[in-house]
């Protein structure tokens, strides 16, 4: 049956309307996609070949700022020696207690959602400036920390003071805030077939090889999506740095964070184009940290549906 004269048209109308309602709709988001987000980016990437220092207009210097990041800048390295350690660190060590936690308490018992809310508390406060006054408080010469080794007998020292502790307490903060990556592990234990276990029990395997052949397989891919997202998060530290430091990264640069060097640098020294090259420096090294995540994802995370393809 032929169409109607004008049916064409009518149904390209109707397209364009609705075309119209979704960019309408959108444009909010498109704002923000480039208001906020690309414009700047490619304005700091303009800002990094230059000498700015928000007081006078931009000057074309190059490649100078990363010649000078890379060859003139012992404390570019110190940073980045700095936020290594303390991600190669906390990571694994927030995982492994993330897991631990959830291991222990997703068993549905009677109390147990009280328990899974209060260990999550310390992930709803999150990375403020108020917890890292605590955490400074607590590791302090007189902090809490000090006053219970005392009371074993052991002579107490100022953590945060000492350059071979004060990262070690920005690690502990980070593993201390293990709420996010525990509630996601739940959730993937529960995705675990208990016929799986009865299968291994029957097989004679005790706890820890049910662990290790059935629960870490089966949970890989909630592992691997917890390792890319905490790796990131590692690699952005900064609060705690900062609050704990005085804003300073000391003692002797052992705090001074990636991020807190490139703070220190753009608003306090007002060195606006070093601190756009080292931005673009940390997106750099930091998507290929993830691209190397998302690679050895190949040599260790099972999918269920693997033996289907």
């Amino acid at each position: 049956m032929a169409d109607r004269p004008g049916a064409g048209r009518g149904n390209r109308r109707e397209r364009t309307r609705e075309a119209v309602a979704g960019y309408v709709f959108l444009s909010p988001w498109l704002l923000g996609l480039f208001g906020i987000t690309l414009l700047p980016m490619l304005y700091s990437l303009y800002l990094s070949f230059t000498d700015y220092d928000l007081l006078q207009d931009p000057e074309w210097v190059g490649a100078e700022n990363y010649v000078r990041m890379f060859t003139d800048d012992p404390q570019f390295w110190n940073s980045v020696r700095a936020t290594l350690l303390f991600a190669l660190v906390s990571v694994p060590l927030k995982l492994a207690v993330a897991l631990g936690v959830a291991l222990l308490l997703y068993r549905n018992r009677r109390g147990m959602g009280l328990y899974r809310s209060l260990y999550y508390v310390p992930s709803l406060l999150g990375g403020s400036v108020a917890i890292a006054i605590v955490w400074q408080t607590l590791f302090g010469g007189g902090g809490a920390i000090n006053e219970v080794l005392g009371f074993f007998g052991i002579a107490g020292r100022s953590w945060i003071t000492n350059p071979s502790t004060a990262l070690g307490t920005l690690v502990l903060l980070a593993a201390w805030q293990f709420g996010a990556p525990m509630v996601i592990f739940l959730a993937g234990l529960k995705q675990i077939p208990a016929e799986m276990y009865e299968a291994a029990a029957l097989d004679g395997a005790g706890r820890f090889t049910q662990f290790w052949h059935v629960t870490l397989p089966l949970l890989s891919p909630v592992l691997f999506f917890n390792l890319v997202l905490e790796t990131i998060a590692g690699f952005q530290g900064f609060t705690a740095a900062f609050v704990i430091s005085g804003g300073t990264g000391g003692p002797a640069d052992s705090t001074l964070l990636y991020t807190l060097y490139l703070y220190l640098r753009g608003f306090g020294d007002f060195q606006m184009g070093y601190a756009s090259a080292m931005a673009w420096v940390f997106l750099v090294a930091l998507g290929i940290v993830t691209a190397l995540v998302f690679r050895s994802g190949s040599l260790w995370v099972h999918y269920a549906d693997e033996g289907d393809r």
